[in-house]
């Protein structure tokens, strides 16, 4: 239908995404141990990307019938091609970026040394230190026929080594480089500051290990197995639910690797050799200048605490003005509705709120979706504190949460041996609403207050990223949110709603119909416009929307932070649509849905990305904005993010996103910590 100059393809979006987060790591506006945060968070990132998406793409690959991508055309092997070429491009800017936060350490009495650069006496006091308080604790291993490659767990660190015989036989050697006895930066007794890495120093004593071999080559190793496992099977009901996915866990830590990484070059026999090891392709090994495990600048984050020139200056969430939490949240909510806007309001008053509906006695049910909490926390002891109270408290908790299984898990054991009823979603569906349903029966009769926010239940995550929190006691909205719970204890999806947009049925159609009445007011003569900001946008019907409402002239505004299918600036194509990405201190993680502007507009808050799984494949909920007051906030909020030129990065007409330029007369303008000034009512 269009063009496909038009469209990205997702994973190399997402790269662009993460590359967007390393360039942080290299950003000197930002401090120096904020930095060594963010270079971690793109290993982190990437770690994730490999184990989630290439697991899925390598999944598909062996399918009769090639699968493609249904922007770009690419196969399921073409796109692997281009992730690893991407992959190791990004490998090569990392390791300049390392390198410079190493010099930049060093005056700051933290350095990473090696051997080269160590005096002998040192070099003789590492090699009694590894022969005492190391190798003790090392299980070497040659393979071979009575001694089979080990299974080597996701992502740990273990040395490699070709070996040569005395007789000339060639072998190969394993050494796991983990453990919790020794630990992992070791620190040179003659010069304070200076440290190395475990797996550093046991490699350049490998030989110890394997005294009757010629050590031939070496590398530290790491490898990423495909963690894309599927729950679809589980809905049987012969099957135990929970204990089905307390075994798929299990499954995850031995599936197949995706991605090899190796610290130093392997000749291509020595790679071919590996790789049929582990079961993979050559071309997944890849080789890394830098550390395999990034975790260690937590420790010299550590180190540097005292040094608060080197750390973000400290924000604390405000409570928010619109609350008197030295009152009832209840009654507040009874006569307006709350907004929160997270990390820069607090999270208190809607656990306050929780905590006076578990012990109010008009309070007759609470009803809550969880898809990720934190694992202290103190929402699931509200929660089992209303049913001990006798208050009836009904958990949707999502098992599948990617990652979060082991927890989510725990905590609905605790949930119901409290008393709470359990259930844990739907068929075909994941349940990635964020929805709090208080049911009160007072002297007027029923009564709903509402909790519909764009991010989860956790107190953890409140703190890092942006996210909004309505709580409402209008009654439509209570309504359709009842009907929303009602329609999952029955495995069943809401098809019709009164006010809300609720996925599968009920969002992505009205989203289209928006944006067509927004095409119609093109047509017939006046200003069309739509702003949305997402965390990713891949659904394309959506995409093609957006750019039929371009070509007819509709002002379109994206925010979006990490994927990005659609191109902006496309001559005749998607000539009227910006797109713009956030990557700053907080993860940006609030959705806004405007539409339109004047008498008429119409403005959602959504825990669904435009991606087809969350419109066609999850439960999601979207909820009108309808007070005057909270409009006109949402819009300068969203108004601000797209101005912010300090970290905020435009997509061109090429597919590359430039950084913001701050104009000649123009005032620097850093979004996120605006909203923190405003959130501490600073002068600015």
């Amino acid at each position: 239908m269009f063009p496909m100059e038009c469209f990205q393809n997702r994973e190399l979006s997402w790269l662009d995404f993460n590359e967007r987060v390393l360039d942080e790591a290299g950003n000197k506006q930002v401090p120096l141990c904020e930095r060594l945060t963010f270079a971690s968070i793109y290993q982190t990132n990437l770690d994730e990307f490999f184990m989630v998406r290439v697991g899925s793409l390598q999944t598909q690959s062996h399918s009769k019938t090639p699968i493609r991508d249904n922007k770009t055309n690419k196969t399921c092997s073409e796109q692997i091609k281009a992730i690893i070429e991407k992959t190791k491009a990004l490998e090569l800017k990392k390791q300049t970026i390392y390198n410079e936060l190493l010099e930049e350490l060093s005056p700051h009495g933290v350095k990473l040394i090696n051997f080269n650069k160590l005096a002998s006496k040192e070099g003789k006091y590492l090699e009694n230190y590894f022969d005492k308080n190391i190798a003790p604790f090392l299980s070497p291993m040659i393979i071979g026929k009575q001694q089979p490659f080990p299974f080597l767990t996701n992502k740990e660190l273990n040395a490699v080594v070709f070996l040569s015989s005395k007789s000339g036989k060639s072998k190969m050697g394993i050494v796991p480089c983990s453990s919790s006895v020794f630990p992992r930066l070791i620190e040179i007794p003659s010069r304070k500051g200076y440290y190395m890495l475990c797996e550093e120093l046991i490699l350049h004593f490998v030989k110890k290990l394997f005294p009757h071999y010629e050590i031939k080559e070496k590398a530290v190793m790491r490898i990423t197995r495909n963690a894309d496992i599927s729950a679809q099977d589980a809905f049987d009901e012969d099957l135990d639910y929970r204990h089905f996915m307390e075994s798929l866990i299990k499954k995850r830590k031995k599936m197949a690797p995706v991605r090899v990484e190796l610290s130093r070059h392997i000749n291509e026999n020595g790679k071919k050799e590996l790789a049929k090891y582990l079961d993979t392709k050559p071309s997944h090994i890849i080789d890394v200048s830098t550390p395999l495990d990034l975790k260690f600048v937590f420790l010299i984050r550590n180190y540097l605490r005292d040094k608060g020139e080197l750390f973000y200056h400290k924000r604390v969430p405000q409570n928010s003005k619109q609350i008197n939490t030295q009152e009832k949240i209840i009654p507040q909510i009874e006569n307006k509705d709350a907004l929160l806007f997270y990390p820069f309001e607090s999270m208190n008053p809607f656990l306050q709120m929780l905590s006076e509906a578990a012990k109010d006695e008009t309070v007759v049910s609470i009803k809550m979706t969880l898809y990720r909490v934190a694992d202290k926390s103190k929402i699931v002891d509200t929660l089992i504190e209303a049913a001990e109270n006798g208050k009836e408290v009904v958990v949707l908790i999502e098992l599948r949460a990617r990652f979060d299984e082991e927890n989510n898990i725990e905590m609905s054991h605790r949930l119901e041996d409290a008393g709470c009823r359990i259930i844990y979603g739907l068929d075909q569906y994941k349940v990635h609403s964020k929805l709090c349903l208080i049911t009160r029966h007072t002297e007027k009769g029923l009564n709903y207050i509402t909790q519909i926010g764009t991010g989860n239940y956790n107190e953890k995550t409140s703190l890092l990223y942006t996210d909004f929190s309505l709580i409402t006691a209008n009654e439509k909205i209570g309504s359709d949110c009842a009907n929303v719970f009602n329609s999952l204890l029955l495995g069943e999806t809401v098809e019709k709603t009164t006010t809300l947009m609720v996925a599968p049925h009920c969002l992505q159609n009205k989203v289209i119909e928006l944006i067509d009445k927004e095409i119609e007011k093109v047509k017939g003569g006046k200003e069309g416009y739509i702003g949305i900001k997402i965390n990713s946008l891949t659904d394309k019907v959506i995409i093609n929307k957006l750019i039929e409402a371009s070509q007819s002239g509709v002002k379109i505004e994206l925010c979006v932070r990490g994927i990005c299918c659609i191109i902006p600036g496309v001559k005749n194509y998607t000539h009227n649509i910006k797109v713009v990405s956030i990557v700053g201190r907080y993860l940006e993680h609030s959705r806004i849905y405007w539409f339109g502007k004047g008498k008429g507009e119409k403005i959602f808050i959504s825990s669904a990305d435009f991606m087809t799984r969350n419109t066609e494949r999850r439960v999601e909920v979207g909820v009108p904005i309808l007070d005057a007051t909270h409009k006109k906030r949402i819009k300068g909020i969203f108004e601000t993010v797209m101005k912010d030129n300090v970290k905020g990065r435009s997509l061109t007409s090429k597919g590359v996103y430039l950084a913001a330029q701050i104009k000649e007369g123009e005032a620097p303008l850093n979004s996120q910590e605006l909203f923190y000034q405003l959130a501490y009512g600073e002068k600015f």
